[in-house]
């Protein structure tokens, strides 16, 4: 340890957004590698303060460095300076507060946001709930238990998802043919 006391946090996971996942230890200074579970990966240039959210509770860290290699971050922490004290942290969650996060633009969204969100036709008819964002190489999906009980998948595509109202907890929709029919 650097003779640094490691803050711990109590912040719920649920109110954090992840920024990524740590696959390895890089090095014998207390690196890890990161996967970016972020579409900004410069994000991390900008990043002062995360949170490593391990099983032993929710850890304060202090970025000192950025690296970027391949599909990786690599990153250095004020808190670490030996591979032994960061062995532990694979497959550990890497978060930011929502104080932290970068500001969205005009239209754009947190996935996060939107589960739980109502979803409705153009002329306002109801259709269900969103319950999953599924990530996928081409566009996001939308899974969305209807009033009926049944889970339709809905790409966010311009052609079908026409809105998203995180604030108001509604997606609009146009119901495109035959994809109710699955």
């Amino acid at each position: 340890m650097n003779g640094r006391e490691i803050e711990r946090t109590t912040e719920k996971v649920e109110d954090m957004l992840r920024i990524g996942i740590v696959t390895t230890t890089h090095g014998i200074r207390g690196e890890v590698k990161v996967f970016p579970t972020t579409d900004e990966v410069s994000r991390f240039q900008k990043c002062d303060e995360v949170i490593l959210v391990t099983k032993e509770g929710n850890l304060v860290l202090h970025v000192s460095s950025v690296k970027h290699f391949k599909d990786k971050v690599i990153l250095g922490f004020r808190e670490f300076d030996n591979i032994d004290q960061v062995e532990g942290f694979r497959k550990c969650d890497l978060m930011v507060t929502r104080e932290n996060a970068l500001p969205l633009k005009e239209g754009e969204y947190y996935l996060c946001d939107v589960v739980g969100a109502r979803v409705v036709e153009e002329d306002g008819s109801p259709v269900g709930e969103v319950t999953d964002v599924i990530e996928t190489g081409a566009n996001n999906v939308f899974a969305v238990r209807t009033d009926s009980g049944k889970e339709v998948l809905f790409p966010v595509i311009p052609d079908c998802i026409k809105k998203v109202d995180t604030e108001a907890g509604v997606v609009t929709a146009h119901i495109m043919k035959g994809l109710m029919d699955l």
